[in-house]
């Protein structure tokens, strides 16, 4: 039996990812996927000690998948808390909060700024109240971390009235992730808490990096959505304005259409015509494939610009943390983004980063500045807010 398990939750459109943590000892006892929810091939994915098991959930949704996860949790024991994700929490919210009846008004209300995501995280909040009713509950924000912004920052450069009427401003996202990695530098390459500056970038199906100083975010590269910044799997991140009222005139295209577009069928996907898959690209372009390799090279390109416009934001730069699903996988995309670097004194060490790092995650040659590969924990981070938010003890880790 578990001892004051945690469960978190991640409640996509069409998706669900769930954890299990034992907050004694800082294990992930389960996690699973539920995915395609809403369709006939709706799937259940989950492992806890053994092997990974499937299940067939077809046309279930979110309050079906969260059944099938509570009928999980019988040899788990009694959960303590429960933490969402909520990918959006505006400026109603800097740090991680214990859910009531106003935090999901706040919650509804920023909906508007991530259409796509804040209303399926409610949907599991809501889920998970009626079938855990005396259960706390905890959100936490993608967005709180780089509330810390200054405005200079987070600013656009349109009528200040927009701002102050609708709060449109740049507000960042991954928080959780690029705070756990830079606390983690920190810690594995012996720095000053008081004095560091880091780069950190989050590279998985969504990318963005953040200029982090003193272990607070000073810059991002995401805005006022999760569609500006990097390029991703299926996101173009930043395009010229512009673009939209051309694409509108010359294909007859609405706003609604090329905002799908630059969100599902950009990015990689988008530049390759094959996949959002950096492991699939590489395939592609290691057999001669040239629009998987220049999609590989965009990629890359943009993420070494963008790093050296957040080294304008910090004091010093101590290292380059890589984390993420490509970021801690993909050893050539690290090296093709170093090389592009050497204005900042970087130098990959090919072996290094071929076995992802020394045990301190070192990735760059003896004498460079400090390029590390460190794996992100973002689920352990949402499981640690909920149980300290609910009092149950003064956390692990």
């Amino acid at each position: 039996m578990v001892r004051s398990p945690v469960l978190v939750i991640n409640s996509g459109s069409s998706s669900l990812k769930f954890s299990v943590f034992d907050m004694h000892t800082g294990r992930e006892v389960l996690a699973g996927l539920a995915e395609r929810l809403g369709s006939p091939e709706a799937l259940m994915s989950w492992q806890g000690e053994g092997a990974k098991q499937h299940r067939a959930i077809p046309d279930q949704g979110h309050d079906g998948a969260l059944r099938e996860v509570h009928s999980l949790l019988d040899d788990v024991g009694t959960l303590v808390a429960i933490g969402h994700r909520v990918v959006h929490g505006g400026e109603a919210f800097s740090g991680s909060v214990v859910i009531d009846e106003a935090v999901i008004e706040g919650i509804e209300g920023c909906a508007s700024l991530a259409p796509l995501h804040n209303p399926a995280n409610l949907l599991g909040i809501r889920a998970m109240q009626r079938l855990y009713p005396s259960v706390p509950q905890v959100a936490v924000f993608d967005t709180a971390f780089h509330q810390s912004l200054a405005p200079e920052a987070y600013l656009y450069a349109i009528p200040i009235r927009l701002y102050r009427e609708q709060r449109v401003r740049r507000y960042g996202f991954h928080g959780t992730s690029h705070q756990y990695v830079a606390g983690e530098a920190v810690h594995r390459l012996e720095l000053d808490p008081q004095d560091h500056g880091l780069i950190t970038a989050h590279l998985g199906n969504g990318c963005s990096a953040a200029a982090i100083h003193n272990g607070r975010s000073v810059d991002t590269t995401m805005g006022m959505t999760p569609l500006e910044g990097l390029v991703m799997g299926t996101r173009s991140g930043d395009v010229d304005p512009g673009l939209h009222e051309f694409l509108a005139e010359k294909l007859g295209l609405t706003l609604a259409e090329i905002t799908a577009m630059l969100n599902r069928e950009s990015g990689l996907l988008g530049l390759s015509a094959l996949s959002n898959d950096m492991r699939t690209l590489t395939e592609a372009a290691q057999s001669g494939n040239g629009d998987a390799q220049r999609a590989i090279e965009v990629f890359c390109f943009r993420l070494a610009r963008q790093i050296g416009a957040l080294a304008a934001s910090l004091p010093r730069l101590d290292a380059l943390v890589f984390t993420g699903g490509i970021g801690e996988n993909a050893a050539p995309v690290r090296e093709q983004v170093l090389k592009r670097l050497p204005l900042f004194g970087f130098e990959c060490d090919t072996a290094l980063n071929r076995q992802h790092g020394d045990d301190r995650g070192r990735i760059n040659a003896p004498g460079t500045t400090t390029a590390v590969v460190i794996p992100t924990r973002e689920e352990w981070m949402i499981a640690n807010d909920a149980f300290q938010l609910t009092h149950l003890s003064s956390g692990v880790g």
